[in-house]
């Protein structure tokens, strides 16, 4: 008998439901065992979210301080798993508090210690630093990172800005106005996830995951636009100096919120699109660092 553990946190309900989705071939299977835990903060993040509270918690999540959370029943921290499946979202280009508050605790340790994993990740569309985040935890909890699937909306960069605040704003996942497309991870990639929970499924009875993110990118599990892997590490950069700038006011921290609100405006509708026709300029140029940009952020 296999052990799987699926560990997930979502607000929507999306994560977990890809996830859910993902294991269907593992609780399928008669010989392997699963577990879900979800994660839970003792304090709940509010969905749908107000402006003040989306904002509100940008400096602790760039800067991933962690928050308490429930302790995981016993019945899920006595077992020793043969394979772990962590589904997170990421939230200001860093993994959710959520999903990094459980990667920083105690029982992380416990849990994932020598233990295979594979990463779930869904999101707008800009994950591939905030992997890196979550690669450098899991590699101090002594995990052994060995599969990794992206799940993104599919709609144009900006377009995804729009839909996506509607829902988070709104807690409605609808068509905005009546003419955008539905925002999030489609219906249609959500229900093919347990695509990918075969693949796992085949390396899980094997013991061997050598060659497991190979099917999983023959499968078109890792999706990398160097694009917006470039405008993912300018936004690292310049969110490191705006979430320490507004951590350390503490007394005129909502009034900075409201200013980065308004920094933030400009640079998804202003200076976004000149990084890109910057791309596209430089873009018969480039085709050799693109291909190990693609090479690098689709491996684990």
């Amino acid at each position: 008998m296999k052990h799987v553990l699926v560990i997930h946190y979502s607000q929507s309900g999306q994560a977990s439901e890809i996830a859910r989705n993902l294991a269907r071939p593992l609780i399928d299977d008669a010989n392997v065992n699963v577990t879900f835990y979800q994660i839970e903060p003792e304090k709940p993040f509010p969905f749908p979210w107000t402006k003040e509270t989306f904002f509100d918690v940008f400096p602790e999540s760039f800067q991933q301080v962690p928050v308490a959370l429930k302790p995981p029943k016993s019945s899920v921290l006595d077992k020793k798993y043969d394979l772990v499946i962590f589904s997170y979202q990421v939230w200001y280009l860093s993994p959710s508090i959520p999903a990094n508050s459980f990667l920083r605790s105690d029982f992380a340790k416990q849990v994932l210690n020598n233990t295979p994993i594979v990463t779930i990740i869904s999101c707008r569309n800009m994950w591939m630093l905030a992997q890196e985040k979550v690669k450098s935890l899991l590699k101090q909890n002594g995990a052994e990172l060995k599969g990794n699937v992206v799940f993104v909306d599919r709609a144009g960069n900006l377009i995804s800005v729009v839909t996506i605040v509607d829902w988070m704003f709104s807690g409605i996942k609808r068509k905005y106005l009546g003419i955008f497309p539905l925002p999030g991870v489609s219906k249609q990639d959500i229900a093919n996830a347990s695509v990918y929970g075969e693949l796992i499924l085949e390396n899980l009875h094997q013991g061997d995951y050598s060659d497991l993110q190979s099917k999983v990118i023959a499968n078109k599990g890792v999706y990398v636009s160097p694009y917006l892997v470039s405008v993912d590490k300018k936004g690292n950069f310049i969110f490191e100096k705006w979430s320490r700038f507004i951590r350390n006011r503490k007394k005129t921290r909502a009034a900075w919120l409201k200013v980065f609100y308004i920094y933030l405006f400009l640079a998804i509708w202003v200076i976004s699109p000149i990084v890109f026709i910057l791309h596209a300029l430089t873009y018969p140029f480039t085709q050799s660092k693109r291909k190990k940009i693609i090479a690098y952020f689709q491996s684990v």
